[in-house]
């Protein structure tokens, strides 16, 4: 999550939906805002009491989050935003990434179906990383009673011209847009990683993502 209060915008990090770049493209907005210095200062404190002080929004955190925090009319006059993915091709760059910078998380996986199978195994002990979570993208976006409560929702398949028109409405020149983590590994379509079964599994666990967005397996 990146929060500006000058410029008003709330980035909503969704894992691997390309948002590593646009915070870092977003980055020297961030250190002209002059509650930055506080942010930095709570963000230390929060790290160093091993953030039981709970003054740091996590990078992943929900809009929600931010909406319970937040003064009302903070909140509301932000500008917030967050970019989504195919749910098909998100679980493909999930698995590579592990397999390149937490190869030891996965370490009793050999194939993509076998990730998959551990991945939305209910008895999988609890054990927290962004590329292993089973969390919707839709409940990073809405509020308690679960209405979205975001202004505009990008798409990692256009993610160049999405930032550009979130930057518009912001009200600020549209930075070059870092690619911070380009996959250089994946060398395929995330189709040929599927079978009509591992597919199935994606489809019914993110029901609600492909609805919500209209996504569908066999749109690349």
């Amino acid at each position: 999550m990146l929060l500006s209060l000058k410029y008003n915008f709330l980035f909503v990090h969704i894992a691997k939906t390309g948002g590593t770049s646009v915070r870092d493209s977003l980055s020297h907005y961030k250190w002209r805002d002059p509650y930055r210095v506080p942010q930095y200062l709570c963000s230390r404190i929060s790290a160093l009491t091993g953030h039981k002080i709970g003054a740091k929004f996590p990078r992943h955190a929900k809009v929600v989050a931010a909406r319970e925090m937040l003064p009302r009319e903070v909140f509301e006059r932000l500008f917030k935003f967050a970019f989504v993915r195919n749910p098909w091709d998100l679980q493909v760059s999930s698995w590579h990434h592990l397999r390149r910078e937490r190869p030891h998380l996965i370490a009793h996986t050999h194939e993509f179906a076998d990730f998959l199978r551990w991945k939305f195994d209910p008895a999988r002990p609890a054990q927290y990383h962004a590329d292993m979570s089973t969390e919707r993208q839709i409940d990073y976006l809405i509020d308690l009673d679960g209405q979205v409560i975001v202004n505009f929702i990008g798409r990692y398949e256009t993610l160049t011209d999405d930032f550009s028109t979130a930057c518009q409405r912001i009200g600020i020149p549209c930075p070059r847009l870092e690619h911070a983590r380009k996959a250089t590994d994946r060398g395929r379509d995330y189709r040929t990683y599927y079978t009509d079964t591992t597919a199935e599994w994606v489809a019914r666990h993110y029901r609600r993502d492909i609805e919500q967005f209209g996504y569908r397996f066999d749109h690349p």
